[in-house]
């Protein structure tokens, strides 16, 4: 079980104030917790083969390769274009500090 002095340094750590009660709350349902989680730990698994995904399914997707229309300095000169306000190569904005 986790002790009360566990639970309010966790509980200083995450800049919570916590009541008396929720103190025994938090206690209690944090220590179900690790036990799960201890439980999980000890099952055997060393005869399962590890998987990233169960559906089979794959995605296709396009390779992710710049497309020549895609260069830098063209990008930047859409963006340019597209704004409403520019001066020279940047964009202009609403001055908002004095």
């Amino acid at each position: 079980m986790i002790s009360r002095e566990q639970i309010e340094h966790i509980a200083k750590l995450a800049r919570m104030e916590l009541t008396e009660k929720e103190k025994e709350k938090f206690s209690t349902e944090l220590s179900s917790i690790l036990d799960y989680i201890d439980k999980l730990n000890q099952v055997e698994t060393k005869a399962i083969e590890p998987i990233s995904q169960i559906t089979g399914l794959e995605n296709i997707v396009r390779e992710d390769a710049p497309r020549k229309e895609d260069t830098r300095s063209n990008i930047r000169d859409k963006f340019i274009k597209a704004a409403p306000a520019k001066k020279d190569n940047y964009f202009k904005v609403p001055k908002i500090l004095e």
